[in-house]
């Protein structure tokens, strides 16, 4: 079965530092657009930033200002959003998706799944970051 588990959020201070963690099951990262979002409660979901494994490049809509960077680790199937300075507008349920880049250009699929998330094909259920002012 096809499957992304996202994981590492919790309980951070203002300034403090997360690092969230996406990993596939059932499926390899290999030819895929993998991006971050989060839903801040009674707001729409926003888009964060993107990796594409083809290419090695990243997309991002930066929400946090330069206060995240996206990574990944293919050995393991896991990317990682590292967030830093947290501050308590951040609180939100962050989600990672996948999206395969086989068929169509990294940068279109990337830009596609900022654009239209409603039509990304893999989710993983969110994790929870909340941030204490």
């Amino acid at each position: 079965e096809v499957q992304l588990q996202a994981s590492g959020g919790g309980l951070v201070q203002a300034g403090g530092s997360l690092r969230l963690s996406c990993t596939a099951s059932g499926f390899t990262f290999d030819d895929y657009a993998i991006a971050w979002f989060r839903q801040v409660p009674g707001k729409d979901l926003e888009g964060i930033s993107a990796i594409t494994t083809r290419d090695m490049m990243q997309w991002s809509r930066d929400p946090l200002k330069g206060r995240s960077t996206v990574s990944i680790n293919e050995a393991k199937n896991t990317v990682y959003l590292q967030m830093n300075d947290l501050r308590p507008e951040d609180t939100a349920v962050y989600y990672c998706a996948a999206e395969t880049t086989a068929r169509r250009d990294p940068a279109i699929t990337a830009g596609t799944m900022f654009r239209a998330p409603n039509a990304i094909s893999i989710w993983g259920e969110g994790t929870l970051v909340t941030v204490s002012s």
